[in-house]
């Protein structure tokens, strides 16, 4: 069941391959958009075969690879995993969908189905070192699709984030050889199976070292300041539909690193280091926050608002208990959605201006000419993203800020700046884009009798995304039920806070 997600977008990678240049740019987007559609509804289907009671993972698949080496091939999934699959699987169907007029689509339309496979074997994988293959997958049709099709600057975008991630796979590699080495049983022999690792015995110092290496790593790929300048460089020259995957999906394989495999292998190294993790979270959050504030560019606000909202996943991560996880878990969902709307919707407004920058745009809510419901769907990601009420930002951020309270209650309220900080940078970007007299004549703008209107077909993936966000605000027991158990199952018992009930089935 679960190769199926995996193999079914690199065979059809494959496929595309062969068959694009025998079809022109719709038709190969529209046979990639199908074998991702596809690909989406199985998902759909496995949640029906997913029991939500259990904690362990399920659908387990087992293959025999390099003994040797500790490499085998086994799947899993659980709470923690189920929802990541699931958004994977949501956007990349809306990258291919909103990926019209592209160049050399032969090669582009793969990539993409190769980025999506790659990135559901990073979360089933239940081998450390087949999480390392498929974590490093990923890397490559990433970089080449930044450096082909981005902007001006995308050659020195995509080598830093090549450099950047090269340097995060040989720190998480060097820890997972460190973990396989000293948690591998004399009789089992060594190992890199995640249920089969067992530290507990391991000296505090080489636990203390394999965690810091995690961090590091990891911290790159969330990514935690001072490791964040190349996801900036990365947002401005990707194209939009690169831009909705690296937000919305690929930031998670950092957050969804540190949980399974930091605090879920070393829940003890881990509390120790919890004070000093939610001490960077508020640096984060803080710094990614007064960033966006300055920024003119659209696209590299959104980027530096990323950066702030990682860091309430590590502070939710560093508190540790039952509910701050499962707002980790939901926040990685909720960031998910709304950072790709505000991407796709940034990607509108500069396809029909021809410009991102806030000094060279206004009054774009003019209804004859403008761009109002871009602009209402803007406002909605935007309250969204400052955590109001109804939305699926608001659960996410409540939860976290409540949880971790009760275990960092000043790094928390320092956290809970960036909510107010968040609120600014938006009411800044709405302000000059959108409202006011209609003017986009300044410099790098096309003029306004040239504005082409934005059609149905390019605001429903933006609409499709508006209306998840504001169903799991309203209803988030339908994505927290299938997270609760297994993340309840990772949290070490914390202690100086008590293990708060849930709370949100009500």
């Amino acid at each position: 069941m679960l190769s199926t997600l995996i193999w079914g977008p690199i065979a059809g990678a494959v496929i595309v391959a062969i068959l694009g240049g025998n079809l022109n740019t719709a038709q190969t987007r529209r046979l990639s958009l199908a074998i991702a559609t596809i690909t989406f509804g199985w998902s759909l289907f496995l949640v029906n075969q997913f029991d939500m009671s259990a904690a362990t993972l399920q659908m387990q698949e087992s293959i025999p690879w390099l003994d040797q080496i500790g490499l085998s091939y086994r799947l899993g999934i659980d709470g923690l995993s189920f929802p990541l699959v699931l958004l994977n699987g949501l956007l990349l169907a809306i990258a291919i969908y909103i990926s019209n007029d592209i160049p050399r689509h032969r090669l582009y339309f793969p990539l993409l189905l190769l980025l999506g496979g790659g990135v559901n074997g990073a979360f089933l994988s239940e081998n450390l070192l087949l999480f390392f293959l498929f974590f490093e997958v990923e890397l490559i049709p990433l970089y080449l699709l930044i450096a082909i099709w981005g902007g001006e600057r995308r050659g020195y975008a995509a080598t830093k984030f090549l450099i950047y991630t090269a340097i995060s796979g040989i720190l998480i590699l060097a820890a997972f050889f460190g973990m396989a080495a000293l948690g591998s049983g004399a009789e089992q022999g060594l190992t890199f199976n995640y249920l089969d690792l067992h530290l507990e015995e391991v000296s505090q110092n080489a636990k203390s070292l394999i965690l810091i290496l995690l961090l590091l790593g990891f911290g790159i790929k969330i990514p935690i300041v001072p490791l964040h300048t190349w996801l900036p460089d990365a947002h401005v020259e990707a194209s939009t539909p690169v831009s909705t995957l690296l937000a919305g999906v690929l930031l998670k394989l950092g957050t969804y690193g540190l949980l399974r495999f930091g605090l879920g292998l070393l829940p003890d190294t881990w509390q120790a280091l919890a004070p000093y993790l939610a001490g960077w979270a508020v640096v984060s959050v803080i710094y990614g926050c007064l960033n966006a504030i300055t920024q003119t560019d659209m696209k590299k606000m959104v980027a530096y608002s990323s950066v702030g909202h990682m860091g309430y996943i590590l502070l939710a991560l560093s508190a540790a208990t039952p509910l701050s996880l499962l707002g980790a878990t939901f926040q990685m969902v909720s960031h998910g959605l709304i950072s790709a709307l505000l991407f796709i919707l940034v990607g509108i407004v500069y396809k029909k201006t021809g410009t991102r920058n806030l000094n060279c745009l206004n009054g774009l809510f003019n209804p004859e000419r403008g761009l109002p419901v871009t602009g209402s769907l803007m406002i909605l990601a935007a309250m969204a993203s400052a955590g109001t009420p109804g939305m699926v930002g608001f659960i996410a951020e409540f939860v976290i800020f409540r949880s971790s309270f009760a275990v960092f209650p000043v790094q928390t309220l320092l956290c809970m700046i960036g909510t107010g900080l968040t609120a600014v940078y938006f009411l800044i970007m709405l302000d000059r884009v959108f409202f006011g007299r209609l003017s986009v004549e300044k410099a790098g703008a096309q003029p306004i009798s040239t504005f082409p209107f934005a059609k149905w077909q390019e605001k429903f993936p933006a609409i499709a995304l508006a209306l998840i966000i504001v169903f799991f605000g309203l209803l988030p027991n339908f994505a927290t039920k299938i997270m609760e158990t297994s993340v309840a199952a990772i949290a070490p018992i914390h202690s100086n806070s008590p293990v708060i009930n849930y709370g949100l089935k009500a």
